[in-house]
């Protein structure tokens, strides 16, 4: 940390991802804590929503009753219930989850005082606004109660609120406890993310497009208004990458303060032994997984690609990696057989019980299964972008198809029932992993990818793609460990073409190449380490610390 700089004694980060694995938040907040627990050993507290039942028990929550036991009691009196405990996460750092519901009975006396306080509209409210608002607000009527019981005054405090949904409490806290240091990280502008998702061109037109416009045009008034009043009034707004910061410069009409890139913790990649026996698991697993549905016989040489993610099709570039395999198929100059997964889960049930018997049987197959291309059922498989992709471009999964394409519909969590891997477990059984992003802000999958030591194909659409070729100086190439490829609002088929014909050299690559490759990638990683990246925030909480001490003499 740079001479002078002020750091905070307590840091206390909300988000809905706390203790609650939803999306790409969950990484950066769960691999992000040991650095911080390292610096501050237990007074950095993140609060998360107490989405739980007793029926259905959070898997990454730990309750502990006699952490902060007399506080818990007087927040319990103030009508606050929290449960307090440990993130099963590396650095076990203390995490409360609140339990929101009730304010729901008070919501539009809390929303008439938000368009009192800060002009922030909640009129056009639907969907998933009114649940992450009083998440917020209970967010923030928790760190006003820890602030005061357990901190107390003279301590240096930031209040870091990741995404619009911890907007509310944001602002509450930055009018009732103007004492603490407020930040507050968009990984997304939610307007940015809906012109992508809506496919209309966002890049192109960005200078154009009038935020305030498109959230009425896109019914998503309500959640740009959040964003963008918090974003005005905290001490510190900031997002993950350059790409995002052009997005709220012109959609929200604010330009960050800090551009913070997202790192990663390496602690659980498996070294040594431990590292090979894990991808020679995972590969087994995938080609029994591939051979059973398809009633193939792929041996070891296959190269085993995949994408994966959250289910956006066109934003996460699911479409064009369907298009790529599509091509792949048809060029003779491959020199490999293909099985090329699509994890990403859907709207799918359980898993296919013809599937399981035949990978239970310990026999091969010489015929495929009906619909070889899904490994768990589809409860609307005429509706899923997948499978109509699929059966649009008569991917079928033919005996004579040397690029298989198999669809994982699901949570890779080790329960699914078929492969029965958790995810990363699952990436380092891979030969590329491939991402190529319409609308990624950062890009934590290519991240993970190279971590465990595997090439990945992006774009200079994502964040961490851009973040590649700085590091490069020019293009970075899949001999570098990342392919990374131009992408913009109209080049689709380009793109398409330049991943196959990198699958395409990579299927030639010797044994040394391939080495070179998996070196470079996994050196790369190591330079996004947060033990790297953590300045980034020590920037962003000497700024909110500063406006903080400036309010208070």
């Amino acid at each position: 940390m740079a001479k002078g700089m002020l750091f905070p004694d307590y840091i206390l980060e909300s988000s809905w991802e706390v203790c609650n694995k939803v999306g790409g938040i969950y990484t950066v907040l769960s691999s992000r804590a040991k650095t911080l627990q390292d610096i501050i050993r237990d007074r950095i507290v993140f609060i998360g929503p107490d989405c739980w039942t007793h029926e259905i028990v959070c898997p990454y929550f730990r309750e502990d009753e006699s952490l902060f036991a007399e506080w818990r009691l007087l927040a319990r009196d103030e009508g606050i219930h929290v449960r307090i405990g440990r993130w099963d996460i590396p650095g076990q750092p203390i995490a409360v989850l609140v339990d929101f519901k009730p304010y729901f009975e008070i919501k539009n006396t809390i929303y008439t005082k938000l368009w009192e306080d800060f002009q922030v509209d909640s009129l056009h409210a639907y969907g998933d606004y009114d649940e992450a608002s009083m998440f917020s607000y209970a967010t923030g009527k928790v760190v006003e109660s820890f602030y005061h019981h357990v901190i107390g005054k003279g301590k240096r405090v930031v209040y870091h609120g990741n995404e619009w949904m911890t907007g509310l409490g944001l602002l509450y806290i930055r009018k009732h406890v103007p004492e603490i240091g407020t930040i507050f990280t968009t990984h997304a502008t939610s307007i940015g993310r809906s012109i992508a998702g809506n496919n209309k061109p966002l890049y192109d037109y960005l200078y154009a497009y009038n935020g305030d416009q498109m959230a009425g045009e896109l019914n998503m008034q309500s959640k740009h208004s959040i964003e963008k009043q918090t974003a005005k009034h905290v001490d510190c707004f900031t997002t993950v990458s350059d790409i995002t910061a052009n997005e709220c410069r012109e959609l929200l009409d604010k330009p960050v303060d800090f551009v913070l890139p997202n790192g990663f913790d390496n602690a659980f990649v498996p070294r040594g032994t431990a590292f090979v026996k894990k991808r020679n698991t995972a590969r087994k697993r995938l080609l029994e997984v591939a051979n059973a549905l398809t009633g193939s016989d792929f041996g070891d040489e296959t190269l085993i690609v995949s994408t994966s993610g959250r289910y956006e099709f066109r934003n996460k570039g699911i479409d064009v990696f369907i298009e790529a395999m599509h091509r792949l198929n048809n060029d003779s100059a491959l020199k490999k057989n293909v099985v090329a997964f699509i994890e990403v889960p859907g709207w799918s049930g359980v898993a296919r019980q013809d599937l399981v018997e035949r990978l239970n049987s310990g026999l091969r197959y010489d015929t495929p299964l009906n619909n070889p291309v899904v490994t768990h059922w589809l409860h609307d498989p005429a509706r899923d972008n997948v499978q109509n992709m699929l059966n649009y471009l008569w991917m079928r999964n033919d005996k004579n198809s040397r690029v298989k394409v198999i669809f994982i519909p699901c949570y890779l969590t080790g329960s699914d029932g078929v492969l029965n891997l958790p995810y990363y477990d699952v990436v380092l059984g891979n030969d590329l992993c491939i991402y190529p992003s319409y609308y990624e802000p950062w890009g934590y999958t290519p991240l993970e990818s190279i971590a465990f030591k595997v090439p990945s194909i992006t774009t200079d659409l994502a964040g961490f793609g851009l973040w590649a070729n700085h590091i490069k100086g020019s293009y970075s190439e899949i001999e570098d460990g990342v392919k990374v490829i131009h992408r913009t609002d109209y080049n689709y088929q380009e793109v398409a073409e330049q991943i196959k014909d990198t699958l395409i050299a990579y299927s030639a690559f010797t044994e040394e190449q391939v080495k070179v490759a998996r070196d470079h990638a996994d050196k790369l990683s190591k330079k996004a380490l947060w033990s790297k990246f953590i300045g980034y925030y020590e920037q962003a909480y000497d700024m909110a610390l500063r406006k903080a001490s400036e309010r208070e003499e």
